[in-house]
């Protein structure tokens, strides 16, 4: 087997059919590609565990399933946790709205599988307080009061509140609408989160990063939106 075929049959337990062509038609491309990934997703300023959680994120505001469930799994495997998948997820659906809800439920379900966990009642309806009900019975009592809260408060979904509370830190989130408006190539929406991320403790290296990650999942075009605002000498 190939380095490249290797490479992701370790990162997710089976070599996904795009890998196999890619090799078939051009292994040196496969090469190429693997390198770059792995030097993106390798722990740095921001851990392999983080990335991966923005990139859940990031793919289920734009609705991309397949690459959110991807990403899902390497989040998981790096030791994340359903409370805080789900926090970027509520995130994601101040970009995406309730289509992103409605494909983040998949990520949850995928989840709670690779822990060995049920689904739990998945529901029906389409609203969001169903997908917040949903989520609130799959959390022990100790980890549902941040979705609790939203579950009274719906609006809170829209304002910045959810940004600067629960488990994952405002610093993330913030990073998280940094990728979000990058991958969807809007440099300016980008510009105005990332000087939110900085006053929320964020470093050029760690926006960079984000930017980077952005690259393996939108193109190189994610990485100008994002560069057009790093401060020259990460300052």
């Amino acid at each position: 087997m190939s380095e490249g075929l290797a490479y992701f049959k370790e990162v997710y337990g089976a070599v996904p059919e795009w890998v196999v062509k890619m090799h078939e038609y051009r292994p040196d491309a496969l090469d190429h590609y693997t390198s770059l990934r792995s030097a993106i997703m390798e722990d740095g300023l921001l851990s392999r565990k983080e990335k991966d959680l923005l990139l859940v994120g990031i793919n289920a505001a734009r609705c991309y399933e397949r690459s959110m469930v991807y990403h899902t799994k390497g989040a998981i495997d790096g030791g994340a946790t359903i409370p805080e998948l789900i926090e970027y997820l509520l995130v994601a659906y101040r970009h995406g709205g309730l289509e992103s809800m409605q494909t983040g439920i998949k990520a949850v379900k995928y989840a709670r599988s690779l822990n060995g966990l049920p689904e739990g009642q998945v529901p029906y309806g389409v609203c969001n307080e169903h997908i917040l009900s949903y989520f609130i019975s799959i959390l022990d009592e100790e980890d549902a009061w941040f979705v609790s809260n939203i579950l009274k408060a719906p609006e809170e979904l829209c304002n910045d509140l959810l940004l600067v509370r629960g488990v994952v830190s405002a610093k993330m989130k913030f990073l998280l609408m940094v990728g979000i408006y990058s991958s969807g190539l809007q440099g300016t929406e980008a510009g105005k989160w990332m000087e939110k991320a900085r006053a929320n403790g964020a470093t050029e290296g760690e926006l960079a990063e984000v930017g980077l990650i952005c690259l393996l999942t939108a193109g190189i075009p994610a990485w100008f939106e994002v560069s057009d605002s790093l401060r020259e000498g990460g300052h």
